[in-house]
């Protein structure tokens, strides 16, 4: 008889590409967390535009987490980091409309882009950072079975049959509509958290 997986204790969350911790979905999952499971641990990092960086931060991050109960969420750019993520921890992931081959979509991105939330704030999207993302494509998800993801066939930015296919043998929400931020992200959010073993 298979047991349940611990509840857990210790939660990432990963935001996309020119995306910040004030992200809708980010902003409700934090709260939601610390209303209901204030024991959790609870990291929304800002994340540097080096996808490198970016990995490198959140390793050190959760270097002394425990695996067994750490859960990571990623949404667009960061869903494509949180897979890999949890591929290498063996930890539980939830993706929310997941970058497949960020490598491939963001190579019109190489310049200056202005940030999501804080438009006046820019950074810059260097050439060799295509390279860094094409590093960490590693084809589908490596555990399917602990990974849970939302997809919309509504999302303009992404194709839901390459997430699907990138998230095959997962449990996936498929929305017949939707968008690529999920703008009715407060629909799935009990779904998201039941799966990480919290109310």
């Amino acid at each position: 008889m298979s047991t349940l997986p611990l509840p857990v204790t210790n939660l990432l969350y990963l935001h996309g590409f020119r995306s910040s911790p004030l992200s809708s979905k980010a902003q409700q999952l934090a709260r939601r967390v610390a209303e209901r499971n204030p024991l959790v641990q609870w990291w929304c990092p800002q994340l540097p535009p080096s996808p490198r960086a970016a990995m490198d931060m959140v390793r050190q991050g959760v270097a002394d987490w425990p695996r067994a109960t750490t859960g990571v969420i990623g949404s667009s750019l960061g869903g494509f980091y949180a897979a890999h993520l949890a591929g290498k921890l063996g930890c539980r992931a939830v993706l929310l409309n997941p970058a497949v081959h960020p490598a491939r979509d963001l190579a019109g991105a190489i310049g200056e882009n202005a940030a999501w939330h804080h438009p006046d704030q820019h950074f810059f999207f260097e050439p060799g950072f295509v390279d860094e993302l094409r590093a960490l494509e590693s084809g589908p998800v490596a555990r399917p079975e602990s990974c849970f993801a939302v997809i919309a066939k509504g999302d303009e930015v992404l194709d839901w049959r390459e997430m699907t296919a990138f998230c095959a043998g997962a449990r996936i929400k498929l929305l017949e509509g939707g968008d690529h931020g999920l703008a009715d992200f407060d629909r799935h959010i009990d779904e998201v958290l039941a799966f990480l073993g919290l109310a």
